[in-house]
């Protein structure tokens, strides 16, 4: 043993208490960065669900691109359809009819297309020549005074650089088939879900929520509705909208005489449907076509046309209609948009608004719990028929 006697116990317990004191007067957490904690770990596990969800997506793009069309092309010809079934139509009829006239409007509209571009190719084709010719002799005359030698030794690297570029170019051929390929069997598979979402929606919505807990199934149905609903209102408004930038654009092509004024309508009418970003590259492309054509100053008078028409899209179609239907702000549309590109391409465009107004309405219907006030609607409106004298209720 050694001669020092060991610590005392009151003198450890002494000890401790003081290591205790000293840790309690150690200052703690604000409350605001345990707030700010708690946040940032739920967003963190919202953000990797949302990754693995875009990441099955883009494995599964085959499937879901042709499930969002038909989706989008239920929702533009359901009031076309319900109109039908309302007037007596056999289901099967009113079906029939109205893919029957989806798919001859799509191929009218082609058919236009085609017809002006083989009726105007020669005479576009002879001032495509004309054009050409100019733009060389400006390059030759202008500023930048350019000799003709010159010009043609562009013109040869600029060959020279295509012929290297040959094997790429072939390589890239069996891609485009396979992508022609992807697409009819997109078009079959879209086919088939527009046939199925019009012969049996509603069961196939019912059958989706029963996929889901009994105590949730109210809420998912009544925000399922109240977004389908936010979805129609999208698809019927942006088609009046494109309607009237095809017939807008178009009609003041045809008017300044710029050629292809059939196809540049067709092209605006399909590009309207990506908010914003599709009418800008359209009418763009139809400033392009002018100013080849016909001149700079018809390419000005036709660029005056686009900004008007683009101007009543964006301050009066957008606010008035797009946005009662969509309830998304413009900044938020043009953001939507601009990252759906980013991540999906034209699809991720076409599809990213009418997804961001589908998730903000069922956003704001489960965070106000909206299905407890259409149950407790309900209930009232059958206690008040209860009350109803039997006599009343029979002449009503």
């Amino acid at each position: 043993m050694s001669g020092t006697d060991p610590e005392p116990r009151g003198s450890f317990l002494d000890a401790l208490k003081r290591r205790t004191v000293s840790s309690d007067l150690q200052p703690p957490v604000p409350p605001a960065l345990r707030q700010a904690t708690a946040y940032a770990w739920r967003l963190l596990v919202i953000a990797a669900a949302l990754a693995v969800v875009v990441f099955l997506v883009i494995q599964l793009k085959l499937l879901v691109i042709p499930l969002l069309v038909a989706i989008l092309v239920t929702a533009l010809v359901w009031p076309g359809f319900s109109l039908l079934i309302r007037h007596g139509w056999p289901r099967w009829l009113a079906i029939v009819v109205t893919v029957l006239g989806t798919i001859a409007i799509i191929t009218g509209l082609i058919w236009l297309a085609v017809w002006q571009i083989t009726r105007e190719f020669g005479s576009v084709r002879l001032r495509t020549t004309q054009a050409v010719e100019q733009f060389r002799q400006y390059l030759i005359d202008g500023p930048l005074h350019l000799s003709a030698r010159q010009i043609d030794d562009g013109l040869q690297q600029a060959g020279t650089f295509l012929q290297q570029q040959a094997e790429v170019l072939w390589t890239g051929a069996l891609a485009i088939g396979t992508t022609l390929g992807h697409v009819g069997a997109g078009l079959l598979l879209t086919l088939f879900i527009l046939l199925c979402l019009l012969a049996d929606g509603g069961g196939i919505w019912r059958w989706t929520t029963r996929l889901f807990p009994r105590v949730a199934r109210p809420a998912v149905d009544g925000a399922g509705r109240a977004g389908w609903r936010t979805v129609k209102s999208y698809a019927r408004t942006q088609l009046l909208v494109a309607t009237i930038d095809a017939i807008g654009i178009g009609l003041g092509a045809f008017l300044l005489g710029v050629p292809l004024s059939i196809p540049i309508g067709v092209l605006v009418f399909l590009g309207a449907f990506i908010p914003f970003v599709g009418a800008v590259a359209t009418g763009a492309l139809a400033v392009f076509i002018a100013l080849v054509y016909n001149g700079p100053l018809i390419a000005l008078f036709m660029l005056i046309v686009v900004l008007a028409v683009q101007q009543i899209e964006s301050h009066i179609l957008q606010p008035i209609l797009m946005g009662s239907a969509v309830k998304v702000h413009p900044l938020a549309v043009v953001l939507v948009v601009a990252g759906g590109a980013m991540v999906g391409g034209i699809a991720g465009a076409l599809f990213a608004v009418p997804l961001a107004a589908f998730v903000n309405v069922v956003s704001v219907y489960l965070s106000q719990k909206a299905w407890l006030h259409e149950g407790e609607a309900l209930a009232s409106r059958d206690l008040i028929w209860q009350t109803v004298p039997r006599d009343r209720a029979r002449r009503s």
